[in-house]
């Protein structure tokens, strides 16, 4: 029940996310031709890119609920984790894009609308903001990426809300730009470090808050253990993780042994709170294929 919980406030997050962005997507493109400021349509592109993104990411979330299967065994919960990979590209090409427009803009300066920047900023700043402070704490890498689109999207609007302020008392056409080019940046590093960490959860990494080797001091402190191999821990995507191991126990052992070894292995594991664990317990001199590997 509480994975479910955790799983349905996942997924009506990025999808609060989805309807307010998009919504302001087209609040934008309409404001910016009216105030006829290129910097706001500009913007409304970007975030467009990002409904887009968020939309992906509230289906895979939706799609990463359904139980196993014969075709996914594991279940779906590593699309999920695709969400935010697909998240954390669209999220770069769109900053590539921001900061070619930014240069852009600096090399060729173009006049503004102040108070046109002012009122788009302030609503700007609201609805991302509480679309952001909604995903700040997920849980799920899917969420933490997508956060990050949303907080981007604040950056930028308190940057516009600056901009028209000062624009509004002197007209410095390369502050909104050079403004910009910060911001993108520092998003674009917390994305690649985002991103780093999506791609070590996909390729099985051991997760950062488990340490492998307690666990494994933990299994061989166990009475009638004698070696562990094949162990593998990895996580489904950035939350709930699996464990795999082939655990030898002495040759002399017998069945009530045998039993209390698996009984004591599962008690252990059970503290690390794993999704999912298969134990396969061995005797000493039992041949094993997997021994070395």
């Amino acid at each position: 029940m509480g994975h479910h919980h955790d799983h349905h406030h996942s997924s009506n997050n990025i999808k609060v996310a989805f309807f307010l962005n998009f919504a302001f997507t087209i609040l934008e493109i309409i404001g910016g031709l009216y105030v006829n400021s290129i910097a706001i349509i500009s913007d409304a592109i970007h975030d467009l890119g990002d409904t887009i993104s968020l939309g992906t990411s509230w289906y895979l979330e939706e799609k990463s609920y359904k139980k196993s299967n014969k075709k996914f065994s594991f279940g779906y919960k590593r699309f999920s984790l695709l969400g935010a990979l697909i998240n954390s590209i669209i999220l770069i090409i769109g900053s590539l894009y921001v900061i070619t427009e930014a240069v852009g803009r600096i090399l060729e300066p173009e006049h503004t609308d102040a108070k046109g920047m002012i009122f788009f900023a302030v609503i700007g700043v609201l609805v991302n903001g509480y679309a952001a402070w909604k995903l700040s704490s997920g849980k799920t890498m899917n969420e933490k990426v997508a956060s990050w689109h949303l907080v981007e999207d604040v950056l930028g609007w308190v940057a516009v809300l600056v901009v028209g302020i000062i624009l509004n008392f002197k007209d410095i056409h390369y502050l909104d730009p050079a403004l910009s080019l910060l911001i993108t940046i520092y998003i674009l590093w917390n994305v690649f470090i985002r991103l780093k960490q999506t791609l070590f959860i996909f390729l099985q990494g051991v997760p950062e808050d488990l340490d492998i080797n307690e666990i494994e001091s933990k299994i061989l402190n166990i009475d009638f253990v004698n070696s562990i191999h094949h162990m593998h821990i990895w996580s489904l995507e950035g939350e709930h993780n699996v464990f795999t191991a082939h655990i030898k126990i002495d040759d002399n052992s017998n069945l009530n042994n045998f039993k209390k070894v698996k009984f004591d292995v599962k008690d252990i594991l059970k503290e690390y709170k794993f999704e999912h664990y298969t134990v396969e317990v061995e005797f000493n001199d039992e041949n094993c294929d997997l021994d070395d590997n």
